[in-house]
């Protein structure tokens, strides 16, 4: 099996561990397309780790998002704080037997990652339980730091870097908040259907819109003009932050630049269906086609194996 073979071109043999890491994987494979696509670029003993620390931040998500679950609010905050306390016991122990912590714990000790990334990823997660809005993107900013830009923080051991790792982390954690910026306009119905906006208050009201506007247009399928336009400034803004991002490609290790290049692509396509569109975001949702995606991978492929084989 694919997996199997994974876990040992990254000599992970404690039985546990193995089906730790393979849990990471299957939450990966079932809830991240586009990643879990870029992933198969990366080299077998690299995909684990990966696997693992997308697998934990998909786990914790789940836990906020799940919000017709019959669970309340209280409930929610409880599992996470749990969530949070086996993280941080099995940091400092190094070492854990939950079945999706223990590949976390163990992928951080291998690649030094800085600890604070993962308190950093909690503590936003726990603000989706009781914000529902941002007034600014200033305040949407903190969210994002936690939920996004340290996600690109901890990956980025992993990938490696052909420069100091420090030169290369501001461009990670800005190809993080890109993504999650991303994901903010795909799912902006999503979204809104969970009780929550993420896009800055005070930016749709220059453009007249407000909540209620973006409620009826959910309800309706009818998406106004003003909706549109505003939508497209928060477009424009996500495609500077992948400016800023870029040039951290050039930065990592030969043998990732197709997986994160890939990625880059896919979500970047997001967008341009996006305008495609209209800004119809609030009837529907895009997605990237799998004959689109394989296009683009393809090519990347092509390019991962040269690398391997040099």
């Amino acid at each position: 099996m694919s997996v199997d073979r994974e876990l040992d071109a990254a000599a992970i043999t404690d039985p546990v561990l193995r089906r730790a890491y393979a849990r990471c994987r299957a939450l990966n494979a079932e809830h991240g397309r586009t990643y879990f696509l870029a992933t198969r670029l990366l080299r077998r003993e690299q995909r684990p780790a990966v696997h693992a620390l997308y697998g934990f931040a998909r786990w914790a998500d789940d836990i906020v998002d799940e919000v017709h679950d019959g669970r309340t609010p209280a409930e929610r905050a409880a599992q996470l704080s749990t969530v949070e306390g086996s993280l941080l016991a099995g940091l400092a122990a190094g070492r854990s037997d939950d079945p999706v912590i223990a590949a976390v714990v163990d992928t951080a000790g291998r690649y030094d990652i800085d600890h604070r990334h993962f308190v950093d990823f909690l503590a936003s997660m726990r603000m989706d339980l009781t914000v529902a809005e941002y007034p600014t993107y200033a305040d949407l900013a903190r969210y994002v730091h936690g939920s996004a830009a340290v996600i690109g923080l901890q990956v980025l051991p992993v990938l490696g870097t052909s420069v100091p790792r420090a030169e290369a982390e501001p461009a990670a954690a800005a190809l993080g908040v890109a993504f999650q910026l991303t994901n903010f306009l795909r799912d902006v119905g999503e979204d809104l259907d969970r009780g929550r906006v993420y896009l800055p208050a005070d930016e749709l009201a220059a453009f007249g819109v407000d909540r209620p506007m973006l409620e009826h247009a959910r309800r309706t399928g009818r998406t106004d003009q003003r909706i549109r336009r505003a939508l497209a400034h928060q477009v424009a803004r996500a495609r500077a932050v992948y400016r800023d991002a870029e040039p951290g490609i050039a930065m990592l290790a030969p043998r990732s630049r197709p997986c994160v290049g890939t990625a880059f692509r896919l979500y970047g396509r997001i967008l341009d269906l996006i305008e495609e569109a209209d800004h119809d975001v609030l009837s529907g949702r895009v997605v990237v086609s799998g004959g689109r995606r394989l296009a683009i991978a393809l090519p990347a492929l092509a390019r991962s194996v040269l690398v391997r084989s040099a």
